[in-house]
């Protein structure tokens, strides 16, 4: 696994943790990550981290209006 580092000021307070489920929410929604990869990165299970994503005004269904369109055509 790979390791990032970021520099964040120290007025700026954030929780390292918080931090990090944020970021793989924020990823899971981009489509960056897998749901599994995500919470891999978040240190939860899938269940555990498909219930914090609202948390962080992100859907668990992470399907584009796009593709929803698409398939709406095919029926």
């Amino acid at each position: 696994m790979k390791t990032l580092t970021l520099n964040i000021p120290e007025k700026i307070e954030l929780d390292s943790k918080d931090t990090v489920k944020f970021l793989a929410a924020k990823l899971y929604e981009s489509g960056k990550l897998t749901l599994g990869q995500a919470a891999e990165i978040a240190g939860l299970s899938k269940v555990a981290f498909s219930e914090i994503l609202a948390d962080y005004d992100v859907s668990f269904f992470n399907y584009p209006a796009s593709e929803i369109i698409k398939d709406e055509a095919k029926i």
